[in-house]
């Protein structure tokens, strides 16, 4: 009969962090038993679509603000000054109000992102998914509807709120998304962080050639449907979130039910065979 994995803390911290780091500089890897499982896939798709919300609402913002309808309606001393100048860069204009608007989605996440992170310490990474995606919901719709600059900044806050719980569920300390390492087989990790960045690029893209298309309609109807299109991979995102498994790490930070892990893990890994694995993410959870 296998044993059960123990929670007791490992007695020496520095001779496991010696050998992680002779097993790094030799070159060798701990593989597992497992296969991609439809968890896997799941997750990846959630994922690419939060990758592609993120960088969508990042990237959207600059040819907002340069259509005309846009700065007639919110900013007009803006677009008084744009008019009068020679030249169309309304950049050079000092504008507190505008500054805001575009900020505020990175200051809201910063805030947000510092609560996020207890709402992930007491509930997981899925909690805060879901919340995230919820924010983005609202705040595209709110700024869509938007019929003054109390509203347009609102929504833009809450989607801010939105990537601050997104980032908090998905990025650890570094760049390499939290909720899809914990769920990718190590010898996928990689390629599935990389493939999360490559969608926030694709966002990005996607943000510029809408806005291409839609300042080409001289009126609100423009900016509107650049600003509420979000509300596509936002509901795509949330629905999505509400299928995700909770990872095998969290519930023992959370709950220290190793039996629970130990089923969750070998629904995500698609084999019994999953002690190795879970010891080295206990031991993970020992040294942190």
């Amino acid at each position: 009969m296998l044993a059960t994995p123990s929670l007791q803390p490992l007695p020496s911290l520095t001779s496991t962090s010696l050998e992680a780091m002779a097993l790094e500089v030799a070159g060798e890897c701990q593989t597992y038993n497992g296969r991609i499982t439809s968890f896997v896939i799941l997750s990846c798709a959630v994922a690419a679509t939060g990758g592609l919300l993120y960088g969508y609402d990042v990237g959207i913002s600059g040819g907002v603000t340069s259509m005309d309808p846009f700065l007639e309606k919110f900013f007009p001393d803006v677009y008084a000054d744009v008019k009068d100048s020679r030249t169309s860069n309304y950049c050079m204009f000092d504008s507190q109000l505008l500054t805001a608007f575009t900020s505020s989605l990175y200051v809201a996440g910063l805030f947000a992102s510092l609560c996020a992170s207890k709402v992930t310490q007491a509930f997981g990474r899925r909690a805060s998914m879901l919340l995230g995606g919820a924010a983005f919901i609202v705040g595209a719709a709110l700024g869509s509807l938007a019929v003054n600059v109390f509203m347009l900044i609102l929504g833009r806050v809450l989607l801010g709120v939105g990537v601050g719980f997104t980032n908090q569920a998905y990025f650890t300390g570094s760049s390499a998304p939290l909720y899809l390492s914990e769920m990718a087989p190590p010898e996928h990790r990689g390629a599935i962080n990389n493939g999360f960045d490559f969608f926030v690029g694709l966002g990005i893209l996607s943000a510029n050639l809408i806005n291409y298309g839609t300042q080409k309609i001289h009126s609100d109807l423009g900016w509107r449907i650049s600003i509420g299109l979000a509300i596509i991979p936002a509901t795509i995102f949330a629905f999505g979130t509400l299928f995700l498994p909770e990872t095998p790490s969290s519930m023992i930070q959370r709950t220290n039910s190793l039996q629970k892990a130990t089923e969750m893990l070998r629904k995500i890994r698609g084999t019994d065979d999953v002690h190795a694995e879970l010891d080295d993410i206990i031991a993970a959870g020992n040294v942190s």
